[in-house]
């Protein structure tokens, strides 16, 4: 029988204390995998101290998760529910996190949030063939979480809805009188996704901790000090604005300067395209860890395993063509916007390489969404409410400057970026300038052309 109250150490957080049902959830073959899943990909080939996992942000998130129900008075049997969700939220993130996550959806028509409800409830296949040995007749995961008296499809839609079915943030600006809100819980929904959630303000503090980038600052104690319920919703008293304004900041800068950060963008796009030209089965890729993964591309051997050895070398291709966002009028940015997705962004590196005489894996594209190609406010997690004495509540922005004005900071400075071997980057981005042609743009700088890694 396991050991069912355990402390965990954690260097962000001291002593995680792991009991009950949850001691079980983490010693399951779904989570001990996560162990091997770096959180932030392929970002030790820029920072060499991203090596964190998301087990250890699972668990950190459940941490946070547990506090943030305390702090906000939630019912024991709610307080179980979120606590469940927060250590099971990243249970289907793919090898190599993000990196991989449009290929899941591409592959099984679901993102890993939506994957998570099959794997729990045991719709789908919860271990590798080659495990059987060791696990085969567990049960799915759901029935651990009957067992406790924690409802499985409560949890799955923690994981999977950003907000509950009664509403969202729009029923803030609407006209409705106040009593419409009350019967409304989205603050149990707001802890996993929401604008002041566990999820971020771990993976913030993590992330800059392991890579070392210092920007911006989150006072956790005295965020869960301010937190509380106000019309259903998770609002921040006014003794946090400035806690609130620091968790924006640190956001806003992490994705720009590392999740977004354009090197470990290319080397992403490069194990992409080794996935995509491996003709591998994939039908367990939310399965593998990290290295497992490695190894099955490099088994296919040709053109796949020669660039997955360049990205584990860190023999990246580099930039041909940038276009910055403040180069583009908005005529540009809806013609670039034609080429987001999955499907829209492949066809412009078959066209692009075909256009430079050369194979299609020789040519990567990295793109915005087409939603924030073409968005001119980013809203994001800023849609935070602050409430005051009196139970007045207002949205941060209208409070703050400075949250304002992150509203509609872009989180990417450029629009389009197109990468590819050294010697073949001139052929590239001449290339990529007759394809795109975007007359109305004052075109790249001169310094954005084959830009080094």
């Amino acid at each position: 029988m396991a050991d069912k109250n355990r402390v965990i150490h954690d260097p962000l957080h001291g002593g995680i204390r792991v009991d009950e049902v949850y001691m079980d959830i983490l010693d399951r073959p779904e989570m001990q995998r996560l162990r091997s899943v770096r959180q932030l990909g392929l970002g030790n080939l820029v920072f060499p101290g991203a090596n964190h996992t998301r087990f250890e942000h699972s668990l950190g998130v459940y941490h946070l998760a547990g506090r943030m129900a305390s702090a906000l008075q939630m019912s024991r049997e709610e307080t179980r529910t979120v606590r469940a969700a927060a250590l099971l939220h990243d249970i289907c993130h793919p090898p190599f996190s993000h990196t991989m996550e449009e290929i899941l959806e591409n592959e099984f028509g679901v993102d890993h949030m939506d994957l998570a409800r099959k794997l729990i409830h045991g719709d789908v296949p919860h271990m590798l063939d080659s495990d059987m040995d060791l696990f085969g007749g567990t049960e799915p995961i759901s029935d651990l979480l009957k067992a406790a008296d924690i409802d499985p499809g409560a949890v799955c839609d923690l994981i999977e809805h950003p907000r509950s079915k009664s509403g969202g943030l729009d029923l803030f600006l609407s006209g409705d009188s106040p009593q419409s809100f009350f019967e409304n819980k989205d603050y149990i929904h707001q802890i996993i996704h929401g604008p002041v959630d566990a999820d971020q303000m771990d993976y913030l503090l993590r992330d800059a901790h392991y890579t070392g980038v210092v920007l911006g600052t989150i006072d956790i104690d005295r965020l869960l000090s301010q937190i509380r319920i106000g019309k259903g919703k998770m609002v921040v008293g006014k003794g946090g604005i400035v806690a609130t304004e620091g968790l924006m900041v640190s956001r806003a800068l992490m994705y720009s300067s590392v999740y977004y950060h354009k090197t470990v963008r290319i080397a992403e796009m490069m194990l992409t395209k080794a996935t995509e030209i491996s003709g591998a089965d994939l039908s367990e890729l939310y399965l593998m860890n990290d290295g497992m993964f490695i190894n099955h591309i490099l088994r296919t051997g040709g053109r796949a395993s020669e660039l997955v050895r360049k990205v584990m070398n860190r023999r990246l291709y580099k930039n041909a063509y940038i276009l910055q966002t403040t180069n583009l009028s908005d005529d540009a940015k809806a013609q670039l916007a034609k080429h987001a997705g999955y499907a829209g962004r492949k066809a412009l590196e078959a066209e692009i390489a075909h256009e430079a005489g050369l194979e299609d894996h020789e040519v990567v594209i990295d793109i915005p969404s087409r939603s924030t190609l073409l968005s001119s406010v980013k809203i994001g997690k800023t849609d935070v409410y602050i409430i005051d004495d009196d139970g007045r509540m207002k949205p941060i922005f209208r409070i703050s400057p400075l949250a304002r004005a992150l509203q509609s900071r872009e989180i990417f400075d450029w629009a389009i970026t197109v990468s590819a071997p050294s010697e073949h980057t001139e052929k590239v981005m001449r290339a990529s300038e007759r394809v795109l042609s975007l007359d109305d743009s004052d075109g790249p700088e001169p310094g954005d052309l084959a830009g080094q890694t």
